[in-house]
């Protein structure tokens, strides 16, 4: 519905607004799957994923072995993050 779609963009601006101030980004890809066959798994299902950028970052998520988007764990960025929202 149009209500889930706005408050699903105030969702994603919320986190940008977060993401920005935590993580000093300069910009950010934003990208959506919808539905079953775009990866989201089930027909009703959608989400979001938001990638912090910076400048000259040109090396954009490579497909390679132990590489790491962002250099710090998993549960440093949720420590750093859960008290955001």
């Amino acid at each position: 519905t149009g209500e889930e779609r706005n408050e699903h963009f105030e969702i994603v601006s919320q986190c940008v607004k977060v993401l920005r101030h935590e993580y000093n980004s300069e910009g950010f890809n934003i990208g959506m799957n919808l539905r079953g066959v775009s990866g989201a798994g089930t027909a009703d299902h959608v989400h979001t994923h938001i990638v912090p950028r910076w400048q000259g970052d040109t090396n954009f998520m490579p497909v390679l072995a132990d590489v790491k988007v962002l250099p710090e764990a998993l549960t440093e960025t949720y420590e750093r993050l859960k008290g955001k929202f």
